[in-house]
């Protein structure tokens, strides 16, 4: 089961996120906060999966909850922000805050699902709209970007760029597992390995190596 915490500061809101999660079958709400420092107080408390984030709630907002609950628990818990806002303040923030996701309250509820789910697996979730707004933001014009070294991509396999490039896709594991017709507990080795290659901490910022070196 994948244990989640729900942090909102509108109850009907986490009343309709539970009964989406829990309907899956493989996910446990194991507590609720409505501001961002019950929010630090629970995680550190029950050590769930994943954290599904607001961000405006009274007092500690949630993307300062979000950088307590990861400086504490780091790689235990992800958390996932989940906002009816779409600012980039709000994206950017949450990433360097080391959220693992960024997820709109518009999305419908197999989203939502599936968004807890890839966090659990230890897998970011970006939307493709959202990973070309980080792209735009972190990655240089292709002007200011100078010519690539042949040896540069010399350490990456084949399959590790062809993982890449479906990883700048906003791909699942599981996805590119059914695209590459490989398992999916195959995937994440070779993303792993790719992350480690490159010398980079998380998939968003390996999507913004392929883009400067020409690998999207």
């Amino acid at each position: 089961m994948i244990r989640v915490l729900l942090v909102d500061d509108h109850a009907v809101m986490r009343a309709g996120f539970r009964m989406i999660l829990e309907a899956a079958g493989d996910i446990e709400i194991v507590g609720e906060a409505a501001d961002g420092a019950a929010a630090v107080a629970a995680a550190s408390a029950l050590q769930p999966d994943v954290v599904c984030m607001d961000v405006q709630m009274p007092g500690m907002d949630g993307l300062e909850a979000t950088r307590r609950i990861v400086d504490v628990l780091g790689s235990r818990a992800a958390v996932v922000v989940v906002t009816t806002f779409d600012r980039d303040d709000y994206l950017f923030q949450a990433l360097d805050a080391g959220a693992s996701g960024f997820l709109l309250k518009n999305a419908g509820p197999e989203e939502l699902t599936a968004a807890v789910r890839v966090a659990a697996a230890g897998d970011a979730l970006l939307a493709p709209a959202v990973t070309r707004r980080v792209i735009e933001r972190f990655a240089p014009r292709p002007a200011e970007v100078p010519a690539a070294p042949a040896t540069l991509h010399v350490d990456l396999t084949e399959r590790e760029r062809e993982v890449l490039r479906l990883v700048a896709q906003a791909l699942s594991n599981a996805e590119i597992g059914e695209r590459l017709f490989i398992g999916e507990a195959t995937v994440k080795t070779h993303v792993s390995n790719v992350l480690q290659k490159l010398g980079v901490r998380d998939r968003v910022a390996a999507v913004v190596w392929a883009h400067r070196h020409g690998l999207t």
